[in-house]
């Protein structure tokens, strides 16, 4: 097997070729001045299988990356091709919400269906699709960053893991079982895109322990932010935020530092400042089961 990484994110990369004893193709990539892909791959891929690497923030330009290299992989007599995409984009339309409004998770999941064998991806952002067999016709893995957060928790000071609305209680009892650590659960109420007010019970009796604020995607950060205010002004201290996917819409990462907020971590699903958790050794056997599967079938 061989591993490409088509999204420069290098240290992932190599972390994961590295478990897998997988070679690490050379890639040159960049874009001619009308925006066009040049994509030159340097190696020998004939007979081998290949995973490409990519997450899928910021979408469009790297889906169109995508397709062109899965096509000249096989142009080059490669073997099984899947895709690795940590953070897997087009999730978000699932319904048509108003007339006439476009299910681009549906055409979207087709284009990568016809792209790759295979796919593997981390926590993505379910609605009102069960599972990604619903809208993929490939074979795809679906992991959670549940264990590799928990796992994080272990150096921090008493931590209490902070639920900050119902929807987020099966997520944040997950990492509260698995860090072996108390579960404190909010409600919010949302009056607008950007805008939520967080209800907290009361907290006296964490006052000795460091919250921490989980959640899968962190995009505008104001659900943290309120709830990190919220618990500051009931007298805890100042939580950790942690999430796995670091989206961060624009100037939301400066907000919250600005805020009570004791620090931001993500994992490494997203390139970011704020990676500190790797995903290398969830990502490296699911690379290989996979690929099992679809060399079986």
């Amino acid at each position: 097997m061989k591993l490409l990484c088509l999204d420069g994110h290098d240290a992932l990369a190599h972390s994961v070729s590295q478990l897998l004893q997988a070679e690490l193709l050379p890639l040159e990539r960049r874009h001619f001045p009308d925006g066009e892909h040049y994509l030159n791959i340097a190696a020998d891929v004939s007979g081998a299988d290949v995973a490409i690497l990519c997450h899928l923030h910021q979408p469009n330009d790297p889906a169109m990356a995508i397709w062109f290299v899965a096509q000249h992989l096989r142009d080059m007599g490669a073997g099984k091709i899947i895709l690795v995409a940590p953070y897997l984009a087009y999730m978000r339309q699932d319904i048509r919400f108003k007339p006439g409004e476009c299910l681009t998770s549906k055409y979207f999941a087709e284009l990568i269906s016809q792209a790759v064998d295979g796919m593997i991806t981390i926590d993505p952002h379910l609605h009102r699709y069960h599972s990604l067999d619903e809208i993929y016709r490939i074979p795809s893995r679906v992991l959670h960053a549940t264990e590799v957060i928990a796992d994080y928790l272990q150096q921090v000071p008493n931590p209490v893991v902070v639920g900050p609305d119902e929807e987020s209680e099966q997520w944040a009892r997950q990492v509260a079982d698995s860090a072996q650590c108390e579960l404190l659960l909010l409600r919010k109420e949302r009056s607008g895109d950007r805008e939520v007010a967080i209800q907290v019970p009361d907290v006296r009796r964490y006052e000795h322990h460091t919250p921490v604020l989980v959640d899968d995607i962190l995009s505008t950060g104001r659900t943290m932010l309120r709830t990190a205010e919220q618990l500051v002004q009931q007298g805890l201290c100042k939580p950790l935020c942690i999430a796995v996917h670091a989206v961060f819409a624009d100037g939301a990462e400066q907000e919250m530092r600005s805020g009570p907020i004791a620090d931001v971590v993500s994992c490494d699903c997203i390139p970011h400042a704020t990676n500190r958790i790797s995903t290398a050794g969830l990502l490296a056997p699911a690379i290989s089961d996979l690929m099992d599967q679809i060399r079986r079938s």
